[in-house]
């Protein structure tokens, strides 16, 4: 059988003709083709937004009172906080540590969600004063909650964890800060690994932050508060846990990630991972 070989006119027309699609599809998408999520390359379930019906009624519940704060409310539209929660598994009569509280948002979820027969642990650094308002937000929070106890010590600090005793929490959630550990230069093996003792068998480690571009690794966790969730996942998976599922609740395949999450807050594309620590 003769081969032919193509003219130098067709192999150019094809060539441009594959550039001329690439390029539309470029331009379609807003961005060039990524690798694969972190979280899938490892097999972990992925699972989507659930419907209104789906939520657990206590977190419901606590989502809709009507005794919640005003400006609480006024931030659930970008924050999500039912399919946060509901994704991680919060349940009455746990025992939860909330990792970097800030103005405790999060923190007077979890104490509604708990009740009295669970316990939350409300984590802070130090504030520094420009950041005064949201010190008195979660000390008027602190004092009005009972069945949670305040930890304000740096993440640095060796006894930050001594009112916890091993073994003893049903989950540990950190939301949206896991790149200020970055910032502030926390030893997160160390971090990890603690966090891994303080969990029972079967605890979960849930996860969200804000997406950097895969394979950026730390580069914008200090200018654009994002970070790359592969490094989440070889992290946290490198203190002994287990990544099993991972939700598109707070995806947004528009954020190009090149943008500081401030300027588009609660719209910015977010990964949510949940880690368990081994029965075994």
């Amino acid at each position: 059988m003769r081969h032919h070989r193509l003219g130098p006119t067709l192999t150019t027309t094809l060539g441009g003709l594959l550039f001329a699609v690439a390029l539309s599809l470029f331009a379609a998408t807003g961005k060039a083709a990524e690798p694969q999520a972190a979280a899938e390359e490892t097999g972990a379930k992925q699972m989507t937004a659930l419907p209104a019906d789906k939520i657990p009624i206590p977190i419901r519940r606590a989502v809709q009172a009507p005794d919640r704060p005003q400006r609480d409310k006024e931030r659930d539209a970008g924050r999500k906080p039912e399919q946060v929660l509901a994704f991680f598994g919060v349940r009455p009569g746990m025992r939860v540590l909330d990792l970097w509280a800030g103005a405790g948002y999060s923190t007077e979820l979890l104490a509604r969600i708990v009740g009295p027969k669970g316990r939350v642990y409300s984590q802070n650094r130090k504030f520094p004063p420009k950041l005064a308002r949201f010190e008195q937000a979660w000390r008027d929070r602190m004092a009005r909650l009972t069945n949670v106890v305040p930890i304000e010590k740096p993440l640095s600090a060796p006894d930050v964890f001594a009112s916890i005793p091993t073994g003893s929490l049903d989950m540990v959630l950190t939301q949206l800060n896991y790149h200020d550990m970055v910032r502030d230069s926390v030893d997160r093996q160390r971090l990890n690994r603690e966090l891994f003792r303080l969990l029972k068998p079967g605890g979960v480690y849930g996860v969200s932050d804000n997406s950097a571009e895969p394979g950026s690794g730390v580069r914008d966790a200090t200018t654009l508060h994002r970070i790359d969730e592969a490094v989440v996942v070889r992290e946290v998976k490198g203190a002994g846990f287990k990544l099993v599922a991972a939700s598109d609740a707070l995806r947004n395949p528009s954020d190009d990630r090149h943008q500081g999450v401030f300027t588009m807050r609660g719209q910015q594309d977010r990964f949510l991972l949940k880690f368990v620590k081994p029965a075994d």
